[in-house]
């Protein structure tokens, strides 16, 4: 190839890659090996210095600020929203109640508008107008003062999920399936030993640090919407059909997002009030969501009710394994928590039944919370295992491996990487398993202590993502910068800095020679931060647009591409060349060729010779053999990306990565595993329930950051104790107005609640997943976690709590007396 085919490449360099079978990965090849390392957070200087810009960190000239109004019913009409009793106050300058605004949030993923509607009421707390003033406090002093009338249809409400169960469907949708193999019903009750227990969990609430917030600003008839979401791409299409608007005339922005949870995936009210709000007054509008807000009126946790039968021969076996959930939604929305998304693989047996039925329910939207399914699932699974160890008076731990499956026993297909094994063994030795007292049998002072474990999984998926990473002449150390570019949010993960990592490992930069830039829907869209996808996801993007880079700074080094190393901005060759069959082929037919001369070349030599001897023009002595001298090919040198940028690409060199899930989805199944143990302390007398000791072992692929990764678990583990231990929403059952709409009524751990979590990462790379062999972990490091601490609290009082959370007065009637 020559000088001038590279260069028409520059623009068009691309890498795309479908999973369709397993990869190798080039972070196995790399010289700095950046990728693993608990690097420090490239953003965390900013954030420790509060020069992060969150959204409502903006103040954009002229600003207002708008103020939401919710329903104070709970089901009925709006009949009439008086605005002079806001526009009254002074400094408020409109009050709008439109039919484009948000009835709830959207789901994350989905790429269509969210139900709309001010006129209907379906939940108290519903957005139904915004008051907008000159300054916040005139808006929140008008919103408060703003009368709405309404038709109050709250006799045919659904507040009350134990009245409205028997009047629940039957569902099978796409976020898990209903199954019935084998005959469970009967198997279950002929079981040499069997539980059939139920398990109810409260509704939850996200509580991320910052609020829901959008700040809007119309710039020549194009939306600018700052706003705090986690998935970019299909959000923004959500927000240009919420406002019935075309895709380029939208751009969001969420650079920093201060947590989600799962309830900023979709876009929520306050967007669509900002952008309408700014278009009518021309002025940019900042609307942030109170905390009641953000509880009444973005999205919960169902509640649910689960069944678990479980049934297994004398020794252990399982064969029957039954999990049927009650969960609850707002009418016509398509989401359900799908408690049973592991049950479907955790364990063997051939008799097996996942049942769902939705209630409907007039209350704020059921959606995405940290590890849906598997969090709520597992509170009840893990638990129920639990009971059937204590049944076959059987270690939990060899419990669990005695029924590890060979493959997924609901689909028959393998597995790929599965530690989850390895994760209980190594566990159980870490923590002292083995000194695991008898239930109810050790005290400490008023204290009676207890152990609990259990297994842990989340489903691991690649989604559709993409990235651009450019190579420029800068003025840093290596004489070269590389920018990637994304829409892919950071919600506190250490998404800036995992990208980062990759892009210096795989372009030999030292990682302050990258600048990452993210969350701007006009640039690639990639997963977002949702589903513990986003950093597999979108680093694969980056990894593969920073393979096509490679490929092209080996064709311009003239370096073979498999032997091409880059290091600290120098460009070299390192190893043996393996040739491509390409090149073997080419080799021989110009081996073959070269043969073929030097035989006709020393045949026609001979004969000159023999000639010449004829005429007597030679004594028969020749200078020449007829062999071609030997040109030796001189290896390619060391050079540096620096050099070979300003040579041939002086205004850089750009690359873009596009990954997406294949036909690895269906041929095996691919999940990230882990265990949890726990000690905890029950106090005899008050019935109060400290978490004393948390280990969790996980196994989720390569881990690209340990420090970043850890948090995650951290994290995780947190929302366990929360979980298990306080994290309820309460709804009143006449009108479904939320009772504990804040933190100081719904209680969150705090760092009193929570001792020091001791954290251990398993070596594991997973070929089917992706090029970098990582799996989603922020999400594994919840599920079970909460189980291990009830199972901890029946191993220290002997009180089985079947209904979330475990509170005292569930412990108080049944602790032995003094």
């Amino acid at each position: 190839m020559n000088l001038t085919d590279l260069l028409s490449n520059h623009q068009d360099l691309s890498k795309q890659q479908k999973m369709d079978e397993p990869v190798d990965s080039l972070l196995d090849k790399t010289a700095s090996q950046l990728v693993g390392k608990p690097i420090n957070r490239i953003d965390g200087h900013l954030k420790v210095a509060g020069k992060a810009p969150y959204t409502a960190d903006y103040i954009l000239p002229n600003m207002a600020y708008g103020v939401m109004v919710g329903a104070t019913i709970g089901k009925g009409k709006v009949k009439q929203v008086h605005d002079d009793t806001a526009l009254a106050i002074e400094g408020v300058i409109a009050v709008l109640h439109d039919e484009l605004f948000l009835r709830n949030p959207q789901q994350g993923t989905v790429k269509r508008a969210p139900a709309q509607t001010a006129s209907e009421v379906f939940y108290h707390g519903q957005p139904i107008a915004l008051v907008v003033g000159e300054t916040l406090e005139a808006a929140q002093q008008g919103a408060a003062a703003l009368q709405i009338d309404y038709d109050n249809d709250e006799a045919h409400g659904h507040f009350d999920f134990e009245q409205e169960k028997p009047h629940s469907q039957y569902i099978n949708w796409v976020t898990d399936k209903n199954q019935y193999m084998g005959k469970p019903e009967k198997t279950l009750p002929k079981a040499d030993v069997s539980v059939d227990v139920t398990y109810t969990t409260p509704s939850q609430s996200n509580m991320a640090m910052e609020p829901h917030v959008s700040l809007a600003q119309w710039q020549d008839g194009r939306l600018v919407l700052h706003t705090a979401n986690q998935m970019i791409g299909a959000s923004h299409v959500q927000l240009v059909k919420a406002l019935k608007i075309k895709d380029d005339e939208a751009r969001m922005l969420s650079p920093y997002v201060g947590g989600g949870f799962g309830a900023k995936l979709g876009i929520s009210s306050e967007s669509v009030m900002a952008a309408l709000a700014a278009k009518q007054l021309d002025r940019p509008v900042l609307v942030v969501m109170t905390r009641a807000q953000v509880m009444e009126s973005t999205v919960r946790r169902s509640n649910t009710e689960q069944r678990i039968g479980l049934g297994a021969d004398a020794d252990g076996t399982l064969h029957t394994v039954i999990h049927n959930s009650y969960v609850s939604s707002l009418p016509s929305e398509l989401f359900f928590e799908p408690c049973a998304v592991s049950t479907h693989f955790l364990y063997q047996g051939e008799n097996r039944e996942v049942k769902y039925r939705m209630v409907r329910m007039n209350q704020v939207l059921s959606g995405s919370m940290r590890a849906p399914g598997e969090a709520a699932g597992q509170l009840a699974l893990e638990c129920a295992m639990d009971e059937l160890a204590h049944k076959l008076d059987m270690c939990p731990v060899k419990l669990r491996i005695h029924n590890e499956p060979k493959e997924n026993p609901s689909t028959n297909v393998p597995f790929t990487a599965r530690k989850l094994v390895e994760c209980m063994q190594h566990g159980a030795k870490a923590f002292g398993w083995d000194n695991r007292p008898a239930v109810a049998s050790r005290m400490e002072g008023d204290w009676m202590i207890g152990y609990g474990m259990a297994a842990a999984s989340r489903s691991d998926q690649v989604m559709a993502s993409e990235a651009r990473v450019s190579l420029n002449l800068a003025g840093t150390d290596t004489g070269v910068q590389a920018i990637v570019e994304t829409d892919m949010t950071d919600i506190g993960t250490g998404t800036y800095t995992i990208l980062a990592q990759i892009a210096a490992d795989l372009l030999g930069l030292p990682i302050d020679c990258v600048e990452v830039k993210l969350g701007d829907s006009d640039m690639p869209t990639a997963a977002g931060s949702g589903g513990s996808s986003g950093a597999s996801s979108s680093g694969s993007a980056v990894y593969l647009a920073c393979q096509a880079l490679r490929e092209e700074i080996a064709k311009l080094a003239d370096i073979p591409n498999d032997i091409l190393q880059l290091a600290n901005g120098c460009v070299y060759p390192q190893g043996e060349h393996e040739a491509s069959l390409a090149e073997k082929l080419s080799e021989k037919i110009a081996d073959t060729v070269t043969e073929t001369v030097s035989d006709l070349s020393a045949t026609i030599s001979t004969a000159v010779s023999e000639l010449a001897e004829r005429v007597g023009l030679t004594d028969g002595n020749t200078q020449n053999d007829g062999k071609q001298d030997d040109q030796a090919t001189a290896a390619p040198s060391s050079t540096t990306l620096k050099h070979l940028l300003s040579e041939h690409a002086p205004h850089g060199l750009s690359a873009q990565g596009s990954i997406k899930p294949g036909k690895n989805a269906n041929t095996h199944h691919r999940a990230g595993y882990g265990a949890h143990f726990t000690e905890v302390g029950v106090h005899r007398v008050t019935g109060e329930v400290r978490v004393r000791r948390m280990l969790g072992v996980f196994a989720a692929g390569r881990i690209l950051n340990e420090k970043t990764a850890r948090s995650q678990c951290i994290g995780g583990m947190t929302f366990g104790v929360g979980a298990a231990l306080m994290e309820q929403m309460v709804h009143d059952t006449r009108n479904g107005r939320l009772c504990n709409h804040d933190f100081a009524e719904y209680h969150v751990p705090t760092n009193a609640d929570i001792p020091d979590l001791e954290v251990v990462f398993l070596p594991e790379r997973d070929e089917y997943a992706n090029p970098l062999h990582a799996k989603g972990i922020g999400e594994l490091a919840l599920s079970g976690a909460g189980a291990a601490i009830n199972n901890a609290v029946f191993n220290a009082t002997g009180i089985r709590v079947r209904e979330y959370p475990i509170t005292a007065d569930k412990l108080l009637a049944q602790l032995p007396l003094l």
